[in-house]
């Protein structure tokens, strides 16, 4: 199975990453893949779905998620995240902050996908704004 593909949702394109039900070899792995996806396009362009729904996380593949997250972010345009409940808090806000973005979380691929191609921005309680780049209201 194909675990990184290109999706059409509503017209746009959307890179989902499926790292559902991974052992943490096997979540590494595919972590380890998607920047050979992502940084084949445009600056800016790529919309990432992330679905970690039902993988378990170590400390090892946390550190393979923060350095994809900062390798691939010039070429984002957003990324959300999905099924995270299993992802320790304090390891979530580590790879937001050694990657200097935001990741909005949600419980659906549905609602993230919504949110990936829509115009909306994202409230964070931090006051920023989407997920890239980060950015206050003014």
């Amino acid at each position: 199975m194909d675990r990184i593909l290109f999706l059409t949702f509503r017209n746009h394109q959307v890179l989902l990453a499926d790292c559902s039900d991974c052992t943490p070899e096997e979540l590494a792995a595919v972590i380890d893949n998607v920047p050979k996806y992502v940084t084949k396009e445009p600056l800016g362009s790529v919309l990432l779905l992330a679905d970690f729904s039902h993988s378990s996380f170590t400390k090892e593949t946390v550190e393979h998620l923060k350095l994809a997250a900062v390798f691939d972010r010039p070429h984002l345009k957003r990324s959300a995240w999905v099924g995270i409940e299993s992802l320790p808090k304090v390891f979530y806000q580590h790879i937001k902050t050694f990657s200097q973005r935001d990741l909005p979380a949600f419980k659906t691929r549905e609602e993230a996908m919504d949110w990936l191609v829509s115009d909306k921005e994202m409230q964070l309680p931090d006051g920023t704004l989407g997920d890239l780049p980060k950015r206050r209201r003014g």
